[in-house]
């Protein structure tokens, strides 16, 4: 059986997450987002590249959102009542919550504010939202028969989660984002060993080791405080959700103690929104915020309060944090446009920014600069520009180590840069010998699965493995060391491995055997490889009575107790006329010419045995052969 894996976003870039995969014939797609960076058709993922694409419905199995921002969710409502998807969808409780808020926030800036085409409507989202099933974690949900699924905390934001999937033996992980280190007010991602095909990670930082957290919120702080000393204007662009509260946290608590009294702004009502729903939704965020929680909410901010647009050009410094983040256009744009060409004013951008982005302009240039807004309109920037990795996603440290720790047999990484993507994965592939893959949009991957098969057992194979097998030790501890040899406690391990052979009976039932039923089960005669060899044992000359100077039986009993002696560890057999070994057997030869002996003596006073042993003891048989052609009958009682 085969996994396959269709990308139809989020392919080597980051935006517009969408990969559609197909378990055991059950067809799942993770995320339906859009790409903020453009504005043609790439900005939707190419739903008919998904087959059966003329009926959406029966073609998913389901839809599973990891998260709220709208490179996972933007594409959702247009798919569902666009495109005719009735099936089921399933996302966190929170995610449920926060989306029509992102989705319907979204919708008024392009359409209500920008006048751009309208791709779905308020009542689309709405309609959207009922098909929805919201998951608690590590709730395993039964999709159908075959399918279950199960959401692990992922960190990032309020909501986020990485998806479990498994159809029959086959099973996957979905990391969507995720932070793989707590911030004030998430925890980090949470989720148990698996035993996986598959995990489909977000590369964001694929190559990024990120400092302290305490050295970035400090560099951040200082360049906050140096502006607004400076009687300057601090624009903040993040999102409405997530940043904006981790950052709103951050200054809340540093103007208390330095106690500042330059305001703080939130530029919309999208943020005190979703800052209630914080409020609401404590068990989602970081233990420290729970903590806290019976004295006092973390969200409830004493320096921080809604902006009016009036105050955008008032005298006197002040911090606005304005959405949306990487100034892809809103009301961050509007404020951008005005600060940017006065030196005072700070600019610091805290997180990823997208290609096509004015954010993303500003990160790459130099200053002072002009950034290009369209062709008829251009800013000139003299403003100060602070970037800092205040960004949710987790960094190339926390992607091998989510990786090294679920040890799945294939990896694909998503949601990062191309030449980025590249190294992680000869890191991946190198340092932990996982395959990786990092296609492109549109691109499908195709790695085989797992697949358990219920097999019987002869009794033969049973009983090899009740067979025990001990090993004695004792232990060196400092606890035992003052004991004596009689009081030393020993451990005693029993590690039983038993070897079979898969075959498939005449009624097609699969059935294990032992290595020594096997032959019979083929029908065929069992061949092996021996050895043979006549060794000749040289008496001494004080010996005068018969050819040996002692009888067969006598000898062989010699021979045996120095065997014993130089294999302590080995089951020696003595059968009166042959010693056995292992697969070694040794018995006297009275043949006159053998064909198994090399040597050609006149010494009148030898005796020969004759040896043979297979293949797998040839090493332990000329040890053998060693210590019999070295006895000292002379000496010997």
């Amino acid at each position: 059986m085969a996994i396959e894996c269709l990308v139809l976003g989020a392919g080597q870039e980051v935006g517009k997450s969408c990969v559609v995969v197909t378990i055991n014939g059950k067809r799942i797609m993770f995320d339906c987002g859009m790409h903020m960076g453009y504005k043609d058709k790439r900005q939707y993922p190419d739903f008919d590249l998904i087959p059966d694409s003329c009926d959406f419905t029966s073609s998913l199995s389901c839809i599973i959102i990891t998260h709220f921002h709208l490179d996972h969710i933007g594409a959702l409502p247009f798919f569902t009542q666009n495109r005719g998807y009735s099936g089921p969808i399933y996302m966190t409780y929170p995610t449920k919550a926060l989306a029509p808020i992102m989705l319907e926030d979204y919708r008024k800036v392009m359409v209500d504010r920008r006048g751009e085409k309208e791709r779905f409507s308020s009542e689309d989202i709405v309609e959207c939202m009922k098909k929805v099933t919201a998951v608690d974690l590590k709730q395993t949900v039964q999709v159908d028969k075959d399918l279950q699924i199960r959401a692990y905390y992922a960190g990032h934001v309020l909501g986020a989660a990485m998806f479990y999937a498994k159809v029959g033996d086959a099973a996957i992980l979905y990391t969507g984002d995720y932070n793989m280190t707590p911030d004030r007010h998430l925890g980090a991602a949470q989720i148990d060993r698996l035993q996986l095909d598959l995990v489909i990670t977000e590369s964001t930082y694929a190559t990024t080791y990120r400092d302290s957290k305490y050295v970035r919120e400090r560099e951040f702080l200082k360049a906050v405080h140096k502006c607004v000393e400076d009687e300057g204007k601090v624009l903040i662009p993040t999102f409405a959700l997530g940043r904006a509260q981790e950052l709103c946290m951050l200054l809340d608590d540093y103007w208390e103690r330095m106690n500042l009294k330059v305001p703080i702004y939130f530029s919309a009502g999208l943020t005190i929104q979703a800052n209630l729903y914080y409020k609401v939704l404590i068990n989602w965020t970081s233990q420290k915020v729970k903590d806290t929680y019976v004295t006092r909410n973390a969200f409830d901010f004493k320096n921080v309060c809604s902006f009016d647009r009036s105050l955008i050009n008032a005298p006197g410094p002040y911090v606005l944090f304005a959405t949306p983040g990487m100034i892809g256009g809103g009301f961050s744009l509007e404020v951008f446009r005005q600060w940017a060409p006065c030196e005072k004013n700070l600019v610091t951008l805290p997180g990823y920014c997208l290609a096509g982005t004015v954010g993303h302009k500003l990160m790459s240039a130099k200053r002072p600069t002009q950034i290009r807004l369209d062709e008829d309109v251009q800013i000139d920037v003299r403003c100060e520009i602070h970037q800092l990795s205040f960004s949710p996603h987790t960094d190339a440290k926390g992607i091998m180590d989510l990786v090294k720790f679920l040890s799945p047999k294939h990896v694909i990484l998503v949601h990062g840069e191309k030449p980025k993507m590249a190294m992680l994965k000869e890191r991946i592939e190198s340092e932990l010998a996982i395959q990786c893959y990092y296609p492109a949009n549109n691109e499908t991957v195709c790695i085989s699965s797992t697949h358990h098969v219920e097999a019987g057992a002869s009794d033969a194979f049973l009983q090899s493995c009740l067979c025990p097998n001990f090993k004695f030790s004792k232990p060196n501890s400092e606890r035992d060391s003052d004991l004596d040899d009689s009081n030393k406690r020993t451990i005693v391990c029993d590690d039983r491995v038993a070897q079979g052979i898969l075959t498939l009976e005449k009624n097609q039932n699969p059935k294990v055997v032992g290595q020594n039923e096997f032959m019979e089960v083929l029908g065929v005669e069992n061949h092996g490889v021996k050895f043979a060899h006549c060794c000749p044992i040289y008496l001494p000359d004080s010996e005068s009575r018969d050819a040996s100077g002692r009888s067969p039986s006598a000898l062989l009993r010699l021979i045996f107790e120095q065997l014993s002696r130089a294999f302590p560890g080995f089951d020696l057999h003595d059968c009166q006329e042959q010693i056995r070994i292992r697969s070694f057997v040794g018995s006297f030869c009275s043949k006159e010419k053998c064909l198994h002996r090399t040597d050609v003596s006149l010494h009148s006073r030898v005796t020969h045995l004759c040896c043979s042993w297979s293949l797998a003891d040839e090493e332990l048989a000329w040890k053998v052969l060693s210590i019999i052609k070295n006895l000292e009958l002379a000496n010997a009682s």
